[in-house]
């Protein structure tokens, strides 16, 4: 009777025992849910342009491969059908050279683009890009490292190419009076082949941009040789525009600055 009464104890205890392991299961798999669930709301949100939009690529033959960088990652896709993936680190920059290494490890890879800002033509289209491109990585486990060659080039934020009008120089509003009384400077931005072209106050002008991340620079500005009352407005305007490095653009305006000037120029966007 004894040996009966101790039986049925264990058998429910064994069972109290079963039941919450079951709980505790169940538990932790709606929990598990739960975060999943958050996780997937958190990434459904719209990324910020610096993140949603590759700033740079380049390409490979030989073998054959592509790579992008965008604000949170380095993508490295190989003939082979693999896609790499790191995150975005901050470039290791070279002093008096624009040289960029970007360096990252993860679990499964390590990996090291190096962009030279140095002319290289593709082996077979023959398309000339201006920057030079070495990627060095090594996936866990392997004993030596992949070496890749090719060229690249930034890409534009698109957010630019539009016309603009002035709407202030040096925190100054500014008016068709200062300029001539004919119109305040204005150009219009053409991403695609990285030009510009406008209106500098009394002349017409044309110029080249130079695009990096963060990097905005508007060079070799020609233009034609009218002479007009208050010249020195417009060369106040051009000197403004080729001093400018970084940029911003918020509110449909084009911030233009430099290291020691904020907001040497603002832009309006029109339509």
């Amino acid at each position: 009777m004894k040996k009966s009464i101790m039986a049925v104890c264990f058998l429910v205890f064994l069972t109290h025992c079963v039941e919450m392991k079951k709980q505790n299961s169940e538990q932790t798999e709606a929990t598990e849910k739960t975060t999943d669930t958050i996780k997937a709301e958190e990434n459904t949100g719209d990324l910020p342009i610096e993140y949603a939009e590759n700033y740079f690529k380049a390409t490979g033959t030989e073998p054959f491969w592509g790579l992008k960088i965008y604000g949170d990652k380095v993508e490295l896709s190989t003939i082979e059908g693999d896609t790499i993936i790191v995150p975005h680190t901050e470039p290791i920059r070279v002093q008096d050279a624009n040289i960029k290494m970007y360096r990252a490890q993860t679990e499964a890879t390590s990996m090291d683009v190096i962009i030279s800002q140095k002319e290289c033509t593709n082996a077979m289209s023959g398309e000339v890009s201006p920057y030079s491109v070495t990627i060095s990585y090594k996936k866990t486990g392997e004993e030596e490292s992949h070496a890749l060659e090719g060229c690249g080039s930034y890409v534009t934020d698109y957010r630019l190419n539009d016309i603009w009008v002035l709407e202030e120089m040096m925190s100054q509003k500014v008016s068709k009076e200062e300029f001539n009384g004919k119109d305040v400077p204005y150009m219009e931005i053409y991403t695609n082949d990285n030009r510009f072209s406008g209106f500098s106050g009394c002349n017409r002008m044309t110029g080249s941009l130079f695009y990096e991340k963060d990097l905005l620079r508007f060079a070799q500005i020609a233009s034609t040789q009218m002479a007009c009352p208050k010249m020195e407005r417009e060369s106040e305007f051009l000197k403004a525009l080729q001093s400018g490095t970084t940029y911003k653009v918020e509110n449909n305006r084009l911030y233009l600055s430099n290291g020691s000037q904020e907001n040497l120029l603002i832009f309006k966007k029109i339509d």
